[in-house]
Formats: structure tokens, sequence, C-alpha cells
């Protein structure tokens, strides 16, 4: 199989938004309790946080992350987990039938996050409470001193406020399984109203407001223009949401859902584009494709079992074994991600720890990385900068979700600063090498500084706390570069990071 691929300096697409690559954790199974937070374990720091899982998330180099929910957040009272931690009260979580103890609230994860270098993106509830709720928990968070509500937080040891720019505005309000689900024009409305009230608190906050929980719903995509029609020009962002799968074996099927992704996301740019023409608006609004992961593995099983059990305390929930399949589908999904970088701007892996995750992290044992661990790294370590467009020309196949899908999934990305061009590379065919031969037009120069490669494991293969490294990326060979073009041999079933030093010097 041989394919062309090119690109060109010039022809870019955005700059890429170094938030896209973060990540979302919930109040929801062991993600919070034994996840980030284990007082008991042997590797927990004098406040409970196990620096084993710390370590984990810190190579992960995560710009941002959103907290602390997801459908958790829809039915929270963010006060029951501030002050004295003996005095807090446990709550029925409504959302998973479980019981929340109020240990880790708004100021402690605070802490964590600052440890972990990520900055924090605060959802507020809008389902069982209101804009006044929202008002005040972004008042204890953001104001220095001097109200009831700053004044609050500094009697609870914290003196500095947080610098939180990131405020979503509820989640998932289109969902009937939501705690105060509500209809597009009320929740427009009520998004509003808070996010007028969140601004004024400080201009500078960005807003984000919920899009359609998925594209499968049946107010989609009308649910996008009812509610941006009512809230426009006080928000910076919409939300997406979607999980994918592959329960009917079906390999090729599976990776063409990143197609299918990139649909949602132009349609939804169709929908912001509508709505500011209509309203003469002058701000832009962007995509912020928050919630994202592959979730099928436990999800049927999971279901069953929350739904019936007696309120249990952090329990093991939708702790998904993730194979080396899901890793070539995440790689893709994350070029998908760059290559729309010009309407997505942020975008957070759902979850973190545990809870559908790339780190997972047993109750007083061991934490390891995911096989999906590897290639969200790599995006986030090496996706940052200016996307270029890139065009294959090779073979081609139709599936049940889309046709015309390239064997080869490409995206590129140039750190001008650095003067490096890497490229992400995904040969999707089930039994054939590609013969690569890749142009890197408009460039002087170019040496490999180097290739990292996952290939040759069985699509099931996965990692475990007995075979935490069963299958990592190796340094790769066979790429290499003739004349400013990649040339050489991706393996079928393969993922591909190659980092070219590419100079600063450009052709005339």
């Amino acid at each position: 199989m041989r394919i062309r691929a090119s690109l060109h300096r010039d022809f870019k697409i955005s700059h890429i938004d170094d938030r896209l690559y973060s990540a979302f954790i919930e109040h929801m199974g062991r993600a919070i309790y034994s996840g980030i937070y284990e007082p008991d374990h042997p590797k927990a720091d004098a406040n409970g946080f196990r620096r084993d899982v710390l370590e984990l998330v810190r190579d992960l180099k995560i710009p941002a992350i959103r907290y602390p929910g997801g459908n958790f957040v829809s039915a929270y009272r963010w006060e029951d987990g501030v002050g004295p931690k003996d005095q807090r009260p446990v709550r029925l979580d409504l959302a998973w039938r479980s019981k929340e103890t109020n240990q880790i609230g708004i100021n402690e994860f605070a802490q964590w996050a600052d440890m972990a270098d990520i900055e924090m993106m605060l959802a507020v509830n809008l389902g069982s409470r209101s804009l006044e709720d929202a008002r005040n928990f972004a008042e204890y968070v953001i104001h220095p001193s001097g109200t009831y509500w700053s004044d609050l937080r500094r009697s609870h040891g914290v003196n500095k406020p947080y610098d939180v720019k990131m405020w979503c505005l509820g989640n998932e309000m289109d969902g009937p399984w939501q705690i105060g689900h509500k209809e597009a024009k009320e929740y427009g409305r009520l998004a509003d109203e808070t996010a007028k009230a969140l601004k004024a608190l400080d201009s500078n906050i960005e807003t984000i407001v919920c899009g359609s929980s998925n594209d499968q719903m049946p107010t989609y995509p009308d649910w996008e223009r009812e509610v941006l029609e009512e809230c426009y020009e006080n928000v910076d962002y919409i939300s997406l949401h979607k999980y994918f799968g592959n329960s009917s074996n079906d390999t090729l099927n599976y990776f063409a859902k990143i197609e299918e992704t990139g649909r949602y996301i132009q349609a939804i740019g169709g929908v912001i584009d509508f709505v500011k023409a209509k309203k003469r608006a002058r701000n832009d609004v962007y995509i912020c494709f928050d919630e994202w992961n592959v979730w099928y593995h436990r999800r049927e099983e999971d279901s069953r079992r929350w739904r019936s059990w007696d309120w249990p305390e952090a329990p093991d929930l939708l702790e998904e074994d993730y194979n080396f399949e899901d890793a070539l589908f995440v790689a893709g999904l994350l070029n998908e991600f760059i290559r729309r970088s010009d309407r997505v701007r942020i975008a957070c892996i759902a979850q973190l720890v545990n809870v559908i995750a790339p780190i997972r992290a047993e109750k007083s044992g061991l934490a390891w990385r995911q096989t999906i661990y590897y290639p969200y790294q790599f995006a986030s370590l090496y996706g940052r900068g200016i996307a270029l467009n890139v065009s294959v020309d090779g073979p081609t196949y139709d599936c049940k979700v889309a046709d015309d899908v390239s064997y080869l999934d490409a995206a590129a990305v140039h750190d001008e600063q650095a003067g490096t061009v890497t490229l992400f590379l995904v040969n999707r065919h089930l039994e054939e090498a590609a013969e690569l031969d890749f142009s890197l037009t408009g460039f002087t120069e170019a040496r490999v500084i180097e290739h990292k490669v996952m290939e040759g494991f069985g699509l099931r293969d996965t990692n475990g706390p007995g075979k935490p490294d069963a299958v990592a990326p190796r340094d790769g060979t066979g790429l290499g570069v003739e004349d400013v073009q990649v040339k050489g041999k991706l393996a079928p079933l393969s993922y591909h990071v190659l980092r070219l030093d590419v100079g600063r010097g450009v052709m005339s």
C-alpha cells in the first residue's frame, strides 16, 4: 500500500490552544477517593494525595482540568465541601447513587491542581440550584477579600483567591437523565443571566454553555441553536460531548467514528456561524469538547450495577481496561482535534483517573498508565504550535459510519519557535504496511529528532498492575528524511510520532 502525503509550511489551520489537551475529573466512582486522594495509601503525602498518581498526571503536562462534574455537579452543594472536614455533611449523590463524604472540596482540589500545575475549569450547578448559588461560588473562589463569601474562604485558611477564568454553566442540560434538566430556551436564558453575573465579578472570565450531550440526541443540533440564540453575546464556548466504542467488534468502523466526530464539529460550527449572523454579533464563540473518550467495555454492566446498588461510598465504577485498539483510536481522535483546532479550542479527556481514564490506581496498591495514556501524552507534549493542513493521497475504505475513509490518519504541528514539525501518523490498515512518501513543502531542511512508535501488539492487549508496560511506545525505525521528504514504512495497525528539526529556513 503506497501513500503520498504533503504539507506546506504556509497552509495553516490555526494556532492550537494549549487547552486542547485538557482533562476532566468528577466526584464519581474512584476518580477522587482512592484515585487522586487516599490518605491511608503508602504513597500518600501529608494532605492525603497519592504521589504516585500525581507523578503520572504531571508527566502529561495537562493545561486545564474541568471539575467537579459532570452529572455530579447538577445536584452538588459546593458549600458542603468547605470548612473543617469533621463538620462536612455526607450527602447522597443522586447522579451515581452513591455517598459523597465531601472530604475533597474546592480548596483541597485547588491544592492538588496547583501541585499538578494544572489550571482549574470549574462547573456550577444549574440543575438543582440557581444563578445566585453560582455567583456565590464564584465570589468565594475568585474575590480577594472584604465580602461575606471571600472572607469565608479566608476563614478556611485560603487568603489568596484562585485565578479561575473558565466556568462551565452546568452540565448536559439537554439530557433527561440530568438533575434539573431544562428545555433549551429555559436553559439558554438561565445560562445567559449566569454568564452576565460571573463576568460582572471578573470581565476576563470565559463562560462555557452546554451544547448537546452527544450528536445522537433527538434535540441535536437544534438545541445548540436555541440555546445560543438566548446567550450568544455572553458566552465564549459551547460544549460538546461524545463517547466511543467498538461493541460490534468492527475495527475499521470504530476508527471511522473519528470522521463522524469531524462532522459533529463542523455542524456545530455552522450553528455558531448562523446564530452570530442572525444576531449581528461581534464576538466569536468556539467549541469546548469537554468530555471525550472511549467508553464501552463496562458501560452496560456498570449501568445495571449503579442503578440498583445501595448508596456505596466511592464504589468501583466505569473502570475501563483500555486495549491497543483503543490507543489507536484515541491517537486518531486527537489528530482530528488538531485538524479542527480552528473551531475546537478546549478539549477534555474524560476522565483522568480510574473512571474511563488513562491512569488507573488500585486502592492501597499500584498506579499505572493505560494504553491510551501514551497518545494523549504525545499530543500534549508535542502537539502545541500551528496546525498544518495535511493532504493524503492513498487507499480508502467504506464502512457503516463513513465512506472514503483514509487508511492513513495524519496530523502535523509546526512549533515555529522551536523550529520543529511533529507528524502524528496512524496506519489503520488491518494487514498491510504503508509505504509512505510525505513531502514537507516550504521547508529548506529537515532531520529526524525522535521517532516513537506503538506497533506489533494484539488489538485486545492491555496494561495492568501485573503488566504495567505490556503496551507501551518504543523508539521507532524505518522512517527517514530525503530531500525534505519523509520516506519509509508504517506497519499495519501502528501509531507513529515523528519529530523533525526543520530549522527556520523558508523556501523563496
